[in-house]
């Protein structure tokens, strides 16, 4: 084969080059890396209009492939044209920034292909979307995006960036016209310099979904995609997923509503001189403790429900002051504990609570499970959204949900390590003096990185994975869960740690994170899942929360003014925090951006349906967003993931029919899709409010955003509803009720 050696050559002479093949022509600027694409048929695209201009050397080309330099070697790049993929690599020979790529608004075509969460479609000159992205600021290609490729749609093909190496990476929009410019950079750092920047532009079909699925088979060619169907083989607790619908657990505290059979006998206990009661009293909150000086028998409904939440919560202070002040946490000390004090509990209390500790317990209790059973739900995922500690405290009733059929898990975090002094409410945060010290991601700068809400700091995966391994494994020994959820795990936030002697790269982050994930998952055999799923920290995890409704808002007054109608709640009252129970209308633009089935696309889904399994954020259940529930509920029916739920004592008679009604449809079509690839989405209606998804099977979901009936193809569709066409020709259909 021919090749050009260009050493000799000005550093400015023959820096264009076309690569092509009969797909299509590539027109590279080899000193700015623009990029003019032309596609068999179709019209051109300045797919990247270059970046400032850099001295060019040592061509070598090939009809298919160049290789160069730029500025005497600094960067060594390479482009080569392989079908309907251009793949790039930049190598770096010193740490160092480096802008490469800026996406004009023209490229933007007819609209930008994005995975903010599960994935949406922004038309091209549309403002809300505009303002909205622009105020994004940097965003990082692994936490920020879902999946690390973004694309424009030009009608007739599509034109898909894929971040190969996802890492360091971050991407700027721009206002280009009443268009969205895209610019990208890289930084090599000095922990792995020698590690290349590889990305490619792929030419795609006239499908919304032609770079996810690109992606998904280059995860596959690559080795890197994990199938569902295998992982049930690795832990077979995970076959409960199929079909079931997740639900969070509150008001987990070692004594329920129904557990006190005489107050006034309780409060002569409580009052008494008794050493446990003497410290129990100390540990009440104010209002618990106004309500034990000041009550009488009989007490008002109100009254007992202060001093039962007030003395839970001194109950669950005296358990956690055995362990969380030591410098090393002793995980047997820790499991052992909350069962030790529930004995002196019933020996104080003995008269006043039911007679069998066993059988005491709110929400987090075998009457509940029993009830579950009763209402016809057989398949469940029930984590406890306040921690492991419900477990420790009642262990009997997580044996009777797992004998009962159902996947029980605690909520848990090694993510962020607190100090002594912080929030002792947050138990799974408190990982040791040792943990917070000496396991905290170090910056570049030497500073600590702080951690969730800049409290405590933010942790080395490899540092505290001995104790995650120590504390899951007491902990599930003594209450007894089949499953587990890690926190923060597989958002796709990653660090790089410059910790003296103990450097870690984001790629090695990611890999430590997966690894624990597989830990959990092969070794316990516990199904595991963790916060949201983003792409690059997929691997090791079955289930994710947060991709079908992402957590937003931050820095919103809907999560700071009280007295604003969109405020979502905070954490109080601990057995039914209103920032989960709480119904809210939410507010533009995030009602439009978030959830308006015309620029919503099952990007995540044309990757990862068949190997993880995906709902909402906890913060925004099926039944959260008074406003958009129809829209939400039909969006999670549409892709083929499970709803979510919150359940506390006092809201489970209200909630158990939309549950069941839910499971009802949801069930059977779960168990027989979830293994299944997601392969096809089409609008069937001009205003997009008639949506299809097909999967692997032949199954085709037909939903009707619209309130309205509508006619398609001959057939009549119920507002609100969606229809599931099944291979063989049966049809099943549902509506979304009015009212919860």
């Amino acid at each position: 084969m021919l090749l050009i050696d260009a050493l000799a050559v000005s550093p400015w002479a023959a820096a264009k080059t076309v690569l092509e093949n009969p797909l299509w022509r590539v027109e590279l600027d080899l000193a700015t890396l623009a990029i003019r694409a032309v596609p068999a048929q179709e019209p051109a695209v300045q797919a990247s209009a270059g970046v400032a201009a850099h001295a060019v050397s040592a061509i070598r080309e090939t009809s298919h492939r160049v290789d160069w330099q730029w500025d005497d070697g600094a960067w060594i790049l390479s482009a080569e044209l392989d079908q309907g993929d251009l793949w790039m690599s930049i190598k770096a020979r010193a740490p160092g920034e480096l802008d490469f790529l800026k996406q004009p608004g023209s490229a933007m075509g007819k609209g930008l292909i994005w995975p903010l969460a599960e994935g949406h479609y922004v038309p091209a000159g549309d403002a809300l979307w505009q303002e909205f992205l622009l105020r994004q600021g940097g965003i990082d290609t692994t936490q920020d995006l879902s999946l690390p490729l973004w694309g424009v749609d030009h009608g007739g093909f599509t034109l898909t960036w894929l971040m190969a190496n996802p890492y360091n990476n971050h991407l700027a929009f721009s206002a280009d016209g009443n268009r969205l410019g895209v610019a990208a950079s890289h930084e090599f750092t000095s922990l792995d310099p020698a590690s290349p920047l590889t990305f490619g532009l792929s030419l795609g079909k006239a499908d919304t979904l032609a770079g996810a699925k690109r992606y998904r088979q280059w995860l596959i060619d690559n080795g890197r995609y994990e199938p569902l169907s295998g992982k049930l083989i690795e832990t077979p607790e995970a076959a409960k997923l199929l079909g079931a619908s997740h639900i969070y657990l509150w008001g987990n505290g070692l004594l329920g509503p129904g557990d006190v059979r005489d107050w006034p006998r309780l409060l002569e206990q409580l009052r008494s001189k008794h050493p446990l009661a003497t410290e129990l009293r100390g540990l009440l909150d104010t209002e618990a403790r106004a309500t034990l000086d000041s009550a009488t028998p009989p007490l008002a409904a109100n009254q007992q429900e202060l001093l039962l939440r007030g003395l839970n919560g001194a109950l669950n202070s005296k358990a956690r002051q055995s362990w969380q002040t030591r410098a090393e946490p002793d995980v047997q000390l820790l499991a052992r504990g909350y069962g030790e004090i529930r004995r002196q509990v019933a020996e104080l209390f003995d008269g006043a609570l039911a007679a069998d500790p066993g059988q005491w317990g709110g929400m987090l209790s075998l009457a509940t499970f029993k009830r579950l059973q009763a209402a016809n739900l057989p398949r469940l995922w029930l984590g406890l959204g306040d921690g492991w500690e419900g477990g420790l405290w009642h262990p009997e009733a997580v044996r009777g949900g797992v004998a009962a059929g159902y996947l029980v898990a605690p909520y848990d975090s090694y993510e962020t390590a607190l100090a002594p002094t912080d929030d002792p409410d947050w138990a799974t945060g408190h990982l040791g003096q040792n943990a917070y010290r000496n396991c905290a991601i170090v910056r570049k700068n030497g500073e600590l990185e702080s951690g969730f809400q800049n409290t405590g700091h933010y942790t080395d995966p490899r540092c505290i994975r001995p104790l995650l391994e120590a504390r899951i494994k007491a902990v599930q020994a003594k209450a007894g869960f089949n499953s587990w959820f890690l926190d923060v795990a597989a958002t796709g936030m990653l660090f790089d740690s410059y910790r003296a002697g103990n450097t870690m790269t984001q790629a090695q982050n990611a890999a430590e994170n997966a690894a624990a994930g597989r830990w959990v998952n092969q070794v316990l055999e516990l199904p595991m899942g963790s916060e949201d799923g983003n792409a690059v920290t997929a691997q090791g995890i079955i289930f994710a929360h947060g991709m079908q409704t992402p957590v937003f808002g931050w820095e919103d007054d809907l999560r700071k003014n009280r007295e604003s109608p969109h405020y979502l709640g905070n954490w109080y009252p601990p057995e039914q925090p209103g920032l989960f129970f709480k119904a809210v209308p939410i507010r533009q633009p995030y009602r439009t951006i978030h959830f308006s089935p015309a620029t919503r696309l099952p990007l995540y889904q044309a990757v990862f349906h068949g190997s993880v399994i995906t709902t909402h954020h906890w913060q925004f259940d099926n039944l959260k967003l008074s406003n958009v529930r129809a829209q939400n509920e039909l969006m999670q029916l549409l892709y083929n993931v499970p709803p979510l739920y919150h359940l506390s004592t006092a809201t489970l008679k209200q909630r158990l029919p939309a549950i069941q009604r839910q499971d009802a449809f949801f069930r059977p079509l779960h168990e027989r899709l979830a293994t299944e690839a997601l392969t096809g989405f089409r609008w069937l209606s001009e205003d997009r409010q008639v949506q299809q998804t097909v999967f692997s099977d032949g199954t085709r979901l037909v939903a009707n955003f619209d309130s309205k009936a509508r006619e398609v193809d001959g057939r009549t569709l119920a507002g609100n509803s969606i229809t599931a066409f099944l291979a063989g020709g049966k049809t099943t259909a549902f509506r979304i009720d009015a009212e919860p």
